[in-house]
């Protein structure tokens, strides 16, 4: 058994590494392409199970609160029982849940399985994460390494809609679950050849209980509270969103305040003190809110604005998922000859720029400048999540690795929900306060009401009416939506941009050092990080 603190500190990886990154991509891939597929087969399935529209909501988003509420505590296991061993347990986890939700009989059974689909995945892309700091130790092909991962996650999410729309048009809608389980028997049976285990060689006290309910107690609620803020609406109570925000505050203040008692604590709070780490967090949670919000109003755009058939706005968005996997891809070849630092700010002013245009587009004939735009948006945050990653990553000590992976992935998911509620709620009320007066007091009052909501509402009572009426409404409702569009653009520029300004200064002091963020480790003793060939 190999001491890793005896280790050489800058390895080559061969042939066996990088066959192994390939294989540590397919769960990658597979998660961001399973959110995305759900909401393609959701008017199916409700259909076919009966659901509620209650239902439908914990259909969707049971997932995403059990995947964030316990990445936390995943990324911290792993570090102590073994990060091929957690991954391989949630594989097996994984394909389960998928066969489950894909035949299940009624929505309580489709809910559980979604559930447990949640806590499984956060076992997998903190461990695989984890696993390719182990592997990569050159601070290079670490980068690249990083990257490729990223580019597989993000390229998932592009892909969801196109792959799930093919297996709705030929199959029934509980084939898209199935795709999980071929992908994690290819993991169960190639993992343990191909990937090396490793755990903290260092002996750690058990795993604190009461640490791990005070982490799902404050993320949980606080991920609820905002997404039912953010669907509140003006006729609904935000009573129970600002109690569920209250209780997982007050919750999140009992956690922080047991990390710092512990000796070995879930989150090691001495790692917000490093630069790299604090600031390379916040500027991908702030980027990834940022980019949330903005795609998620284009997407509407592209589907009531421009008037296009799902089929034909699937397609028109694709350049996003584009966009972003490009800019994740070629982030390592920018440090051929720029700093990190120099083609991280580099990107973000490009997203800023196209964040700046994206407020000036219209409702008549925006289409290409939308897409376009959105398409640079993502093309430009791309280096800052593959190298912030692995900024974030590289800045702890190999056997920390683990935590700081699962911290990096709550980070993006606390973003991009915090950028949706903040955002949606804003364009929501520019969009109802542009409309307020041009909703026929003659519509049935469901339609009136929907009208004032939401642009798809606007559309569809646009389309009860007739004659000049009909055109009346529609121009409105395009006009108000894309009005709010451009003002929400506006606050996502200047968030970018502060970013950008933040990166520069904060970690101006590593322009020209690409190549040591591992250096720049939380001082602790040299710790035992056990590189093991054994089984699981």
């Amino acid at each position: 058994m190999t001491n890793a603190a005896q280790a050489p500190a800058r390895v080559k990886a061969g042939r066996k590494e990088w066959i192994g990154l390939g294989v540590l991509a397919l769960p990658t891939l597979l998660i961001a392409l399973d959110i995305g597929v759900l909401f393609l087969a959701l008017p199916q399935l409700s259909e076919d199970l009966g659901t509620s529209s209650t239902e439908q909501l914990w259909i969707t988003d049971i997932y995403g609160f059990m995947l964030a509420g316990f990445l936390i505590t995943m990324g911290n296991l792993g570090d102590r029982i073994g990060r091929r061993r957690l991954l391989l347990i949630g594989a097996a986890a994984f394909g389960t849940a998928s066969l489950l939700a894909a035949y299940a009989s009624s929505p309580g059974m489709l809910i559980a399985a979604r559930a447990l689909l949640g806590v499984a995945g956060a076992t997998l892309n903190p461990s695989t994460l984890a696993l390719i700091s182990n592997m990569f130790r050159d601070d290079r092909e670490r980068g690249l390494a990083i990257s490729f991962w990223a580019t597989c996650q993000f390229g998932g999410s592009a892909l969801g809609p196109l792959v799930g729309g093919l297996m709705l048009d030929h199959f029934w809608w509980g084939s898209v679950f199935l795709l999980g389980v071929p992908v994690m028997v290819v993991l169960l049976v190639a993992g343990p050849v191909l990937l090396p285990e490793y755990r903290t060689g260092r002996p750690s006290g058990p795993l604190d209980l009461v640490s791990v309910a005070l982490s799902l107690l404050a993320l949980l609620p606080i991920i609820y509270g905002i997404k039912e803020l953010a669907a509140g609406g003006a006729h609904r109570s935000p009573t129970v969103a600002l109690a569920a925000l209250a209780v997982g505050l007050a919750a999140g203040a009992l956690f922080l305040r047991r990390q710092r008692t512990l000796d070995d604590p879930l989150v090691d709070l001495r790692l917000f003190g490093k630069p790299a780490f604090s600031i390379a967090l916040a500027a991908m949670a702030l980027a990834s809110g940022a980019f949330a919000g903005t795609s998620f109003l284009t997407s509407q755009y592209v589907m009531s604005v421009a008037e296009l058939t799902p089929a034909a706005a699937g397609l028109w968005q694709a350049p996003t998922g584009g966009g972003i996997a490009a800019g994740v891809l070629l982030a390592p070849l920018f440090l051929r000859w720029v700093s990190p630092l120099t083609a991280m700010v580099g990107g973000l002013c490009v997203s800023a720029a196209a964040l700046l245009a994206l407020t000036q587009v219209g409702s008549e004939g925006g289409l290409v400048a939308v897409v376009g735009c959105i398409a640079l948006v993502a093309f430009g945050v791309g280096p800052l999540f593959a190298l912030g990653t692995g900024l974030v990553v590289g800045a702890v000590r190999v056997e920390k690795a683990g935590a700081a992976a699962s911290l990096s992935e709550s980070s993006n998911v606390l973003g991009s929900t915090l950028g949706l509620a903040v955002l949606g709620t804003l364009g929501a009320a520019v969009y109802r306060d542009d409309v307020a007066d041009a909703v026929p007091a003659s519509l049935p009052d469901s339609l009136e009401e929907s009208a004032r909501e939401t642009v798809a509402g606007g559309t569809a009572a646009a389309d009860g009416l007739t004659g000049d009426a009909a055109h009346a409404l529609a121009s409105t409702v395009r006009d108000a939506f894309t009005h709010s569009l451009n003002t929400v653009s506006w606050v996502a520029c200047a968030t970018v941009a502060a970013v950008a300004v933040v990166l520069a200064v904060g970690l101006r002091e590593r322009k020209n050092r690409p190549a040591t963020a591992a250096e720049d480790a939380v001082e602790a003793p040299a710790a035992a990080e056990a590189p093991e060939r054994s089984g699981v």
